[in-house]
């Protein structure tokens, strides 16, 4: 009798479209005569088609390419990295600037072997960025570079538009999907960022369909929301290889949709939820919503006092 896992089929809901027209290509040529990385490309991200070919937009991936941290999740590769670029936001702002993005997302490789966790170069691409590209929005996406205020406090004094660290599961599967990283460590993270700059808003993300109940990522909703972050997005787990965690349950549509409605209620300013959702996945209409959602309370507040 054999013992080894089953592997679940995948539905029919998670057909990628693959597009590779002039968009596509020319981004990629670009990433590469650059030297940059980008997200897309190293995890393997589903929607990398969609975004790079249809919506032209991409989520750098600076200080490197090779992670401190073995997450049984990612795909990004790891080691113990040499590069440390100081040319790099440069040119992570001139490809914002040659692209012509509204919104931008930078994220990185966790930089365990950095005092400041990378907190440096990453408050220095914001600043290029905002340079170079006045009116576009910058949201980072940081590690929790070692759970240190004070590597927080580099990155937030730059002041980007948005600050966004993923909680990625839940309490109890944190210690077997997520290397070095601990669930109350991402929570303080997300709310020191938000005592430093409260008028930065705050996101986080959960990948569901490691084996975890809707009980556990209904905790997660309360935790997150306990910790004032006003954003949250809800996507499917996929295995990237067969060296990864392997997929428990495949959501469906309705039930993301349900996942989404009780975010909302429970008082998260924006929540994008559905199968192909990732963390950066339409990145600028989540800021949008957040803000109209902001406003629209401001105003009903003003009616009430009246």
């Amino acid at each position: 009798m054999s013992t080894k896992e089953p592997t679940l089929r995948k539905p029919e809901w998670l057909k990628i479209k693959l597009n590779t027209n002039e968009n596509y290509t020319g981004l990629k040529k670009m990433m590469r005569e650059k030297s940059l990385h980008t997200v897309c490309e190293e995890a393997r991200c589903p929607n990398i088609h969609e975004c790079w070919a249809v919506r032209r937009t991409a989520t750098f991936m600076i200080l490197g390419d090779v992670c401190t941290r073995a997450c049984r999740f990612c795909a990004v590769k790891t080691g113990l990295p040499t590069e440390l670029d100081w040319q790099e936001p440069e040119r992570v702002a001139d490809s914002v600037q040659l692209m012509n993005l509204k919104h931008v997302v930078v994220t990185a490789v966790a930089r365990d072997d950095l005092k400041d966790g990378g907190a440096a170069v990453f408050a220095e691409t914001v600043r290029a960025i905002r340079r170079k590209n006045p009116f576009t929005s910058i949201e980072v996406l940081p590690s929790d570079m070692g759970g240190k205020e004070e590597n927080l406090r580099i990155l937030m004094d730059a002041k980007p538009d948005i600050l966004n660290h993923n909680i990625e599961t839940t309490r109890r599967l944190t210690p077997t999907v997520r290397a070095r990283a601990k669930y109350d460590r991402s929570l303080e993270f997300l709310r020191r960022a938000k005592e430093m700059y409260p008028e930065i808003p705050t996101k986080s993300s959960l990948m569901i369909g490691l084996g975890e109940s809707k009980e556990e990522i209904l905790e997660v909703m309360d935790d997150l929301r306990a910790n004032n972050v006003d954003i949250m997005t809800i996507g499917q787990y996929l295995q990237p290889t067969k060296k990864h965690l392997k997929v428990q349950k495949y959501y469906s549509p309705e039930e993301f949709a349900e996942l989404r409605d009780i975010a909302m209620s429970k008082g998260f300013s924006h929540c994008e939820a559905g199968p192909m959702v990732r963390s950066s996945y339409h990145a600028d209409e989540q800021v949008n919503a957040a803000a109209k959602h902001k406003h629209a309370l401001g105003e009903q507040e003003i009616k009430e006092a009246k």
